[in-house]
């Protein structure tokens, strides 16, 4: 027999409604507040998208959380929430390497939600360009993964660009292989995108050997091709294998765990004011002087103010033969003391020091597959 002092299933549902009908009121009431901040934002010409004011709003959130709401679920919610609002602030606009169902574009959805405005562009340059003629507020590009390293030609765009490096997302990234049967009899050649099959490198070699690998511009485009061609199959996501209706031969092909892919989000706006207890990196490009001892130069520069690099890459300068520049990550806001005069100190030693940007380090988010 049920206790009659304690709630049916029918009180208990007309609870949940009545908390609904409370947060649907308190999130109309956010969104007015968030539209008054718009208003005030654009009289003082300040940006709309303010990324270090996001992050402190969930981390804040996360850290306040009391449970049983699950904590790793709060992000998701309040990212959606507050891209719904931001949209009432300014309609933003991202452009990001497509086509549809790229991990670029999981990635841009996962930072900025289903309310902003997504246009694809089929090179990472034209998806800079976007941002450079106005058209987009915002670009997401890939700039390396924990399995194939740098993504080459986004430092190549990086170094003739004017754009600011604003925020960086971190992307568990895990690979499916998909084909028209979902069966790996048959497949005779496998498209993707170079980064994408060399993190599947070994998989592919032990479990399809005989198989064409033809690198293409994207992952999503490399679906889009195995869906027309019986005898392919593509290695992408799982999104993308509903968007260009594949079936899933295998799932987790990626040779290394935890393979994670970091992306860039590229604006107009210069760095910010750095905020007190967020963890910050500073991106510089570097153009040296072709002398001896001059990488020890720049390394001892950082040392010498205690600042640490995390990051360093090289890359042709397309001046002349064997000219190079460095891409350098280190720890720490441009307007930190140690680090400014560290880029001071790099004046020295280098014909040019380029902030390309300081911003928040990002915690990984989700897998995509």
């Amino acid at each position: 027999m049920s206790d009659p002092e304690k709630p049916g299933l029918a009180e208990l549902r007309a609870e949940i409604d009545a908390v609904d009908d409370e947060l649907l009121r308190l999130l109309n009431q956010r969104a007015s507040v968030v539209k008054k901040v718009g208003a005030l934002k654009a009289a003082l010409g300040q940006p709309f998208y303010v990324p270090d004011r996001e992050r402190r709003i969930l981390d804040r959130l996360q850290a306040a959380n009391p449970g049983p709401f699950p904590t790793e679920a709060l992000r998701p919610v309040f990212s959606e929430i507050i891209s719904a609002c931001l949209s009432l602030e300014h309609s933003l606009k991202v452009s990001f390497l497509g086509p549809e169902a790229t991990f670029t574009h999981m990635a841009a959805r996962a930072r900025f939600g289903l309310s902003a405005r997504y246009v694809p562009a089929p090179t990472i340059a034209q998806v800079f360009a976007e941002v450079d003629k106005g058209l987009c507020e915002l670009a997401v590009v890939p700039v390396e993964n924990s399995t194939e390293g740098v993504v080459h030609s986004t430092l190549d765009v990086l170094m003739e660009s004017q754009l600011s490096i604003e925020a960086e997302i971190l992307l568990e990234v895990s690979h499916c292989l998909l084909s028209r049967t979902g069966e790996l009899d048959g497949v005779q050649k496998i498209y993707s995108h170079p980064q994408a099959l060399g993190q599947c490198r070994h998989w592919l070699s032990a479990n399809l050997p005989k198989a064409a690998l033809i690198e293409v511009a994207s992952t999503a485009l490399a679906a889009r091709l195995a869906r027309d061609d019986q005898d392919a199959a593509a290695v992408a996501s799982d999104l993308a294998g509903h968007l260009y209706d594949l079936k899933v031969a295998r799932r987790k092909i990626e040779d290394g765990v935890g393979n994670t892919t970091r992306f860039l989000v590229i604006g107009r706006n210069k760095p910010a004011a750095p905020v007190a207890g967020q963890s910050y990196c500073t991106s510089l490009m570097l153009s040296v002087r072709d002398q001896p001892g001059v990488l020890h130069q720049i390394l001892s520069r950082l040392a010498d103010h205690g600042v640490n690099l995390s990051r360093i890459e090289s890359r042709p300068s397309r001046r002349r033969a064997w000219d190079y520049v460095f891409f350098i990550d280190c720890d720490g806001h441009v307007a930190d003391p140690a680090v400014a005069a560290a880029v001071a100190g790099l004046a020295d030693v280098c014909q040019a020091v380029k902030v390309l940007g300081s911003y928040g380090r990002a915690a990984a988010t989700g897998e995509a597959g």
